[in-house]
């Protein structure tokens, strides 16, 4: 029977972690604030918004939320970034995506407008590149860098390890590959035209599953020893959560796994208000 990989468990340990940076900052007259930008009235943005709020007034952190309609237009969208990147009160922004069809042409453009030092949830390409190159430019994704938490917390070290990342879009795939580099594993990237993926997973240490489809990594795919990181978040013919890696299937032959719900989702929630923290003591030891 295999590990569980409880996110509550690393979700503790970061909160106190920011609770202790956030009385520092408050100790000097900095309180740190997260500006939440939301275009339209998306389920799945306000259910995240919901859970970013609570979290934050949990921490200490303070919440400014600019909500604007549907049909906003690439000007005024463009003025509100530009009037957060100006306010001093504000350290961390997170601006959900996808935009609205209408503005899908310049969504770029309008990434790139957010000053990279407040870009919590690694928006622009600036942010991006701090990943790739190694240096604190902006931040990295908070889901990524959730898994790499759970490794840590758990005492899981990557040096020298085999890893296999299932997925390699901007937002997962490809900086998990990146952040597990960093620590020393030898990485591999599937993805859809991979060849025999199952035979590639199996040789893995590490799999960290970012597929975005329910139950596609089962048995065949994995081996004793592994352990599993379930970034997925699906909902099955039943109407329940589950990841995109088959548990029942996968739990009794692995090591250790991250449940869903229960793993990775509660980690990125805390992610994202460290990195407002953090963006906030960057400024004052600027």
């Amino acid at each position: 029977m295999a590990k569980q990989l409880l996110g509550k468990e690393v979700t503790a340990a970061l909160n106190e972690k920011i609770i202790g940076q956030v009385k520092e900052l408050k100790e000097k007259g900095v309180s740190p604030k997260l500006g939440i930008i939301r275009v339209g009235e998306r389920p799945d943005d306000i259910s995240y918004e919901t859970g970013a709020t609570k979290r934050c007034d949990t921490l200490g952190v303070e919440v400014e939320k600019i909500l604007l309609p549907e049909d906003v237009s690439k000007e005024e969208l463009l003025a509100v970034i530009d009037k957060v990147n100006k306010d001093d009160t504000i350290h961390g922004v997170l601006m959900f995506r996808p935009l609205p069809a209408h503005l899908k042409a310049v969504q770029s453009e309008i990434e790139n407008a957010l000053d990279p030092a407040k870009d919590v949830d690694c928006m622009t390409d600036l942010s991006m590149s701090g990943v790739f190159t190694g240096k604190k430019i902006g931040f990295p994704p908070c889901t990524p860098q959730a898994c790499m938490e759970i490794l840590d917390h758990y005492g899981i070290d990557c040096t020298g390890k085999k890893a296999v990342v299932i997925g390699r879009s901007l937002v997962v795939g490809k900086p998990a590959a990146m952040m597990l580099v960093k620590k020393n594993a030898t990485v591999t990237i599937c993805h859809t035209r991979t060849v025999d993926m199952p035979s590639v997973a199996r040789e893995a240490d590490i799999i960290i599953v970012a597929a975005g489809r329910a139950g596609v990594v089962g048995a065949e795919y994995v081996k004793e020893g592994q352990t599993i990181i379930d970034v997925g978040i699906n909902v099955n013919a039943e109407g329940k959560l589950c990841g995109d890696v088959d548990y029942a299937a996968v739990e009794p032959i692995v090591d250790a796994i991250t449940p869903v719900p229960g793993g990775v989702g509660s980690v990125t929630t805390s992610v994202l208000v460290g990195h407002v923290v953090e963006a906030a003591m960057r400024k004052v030891n600027a």
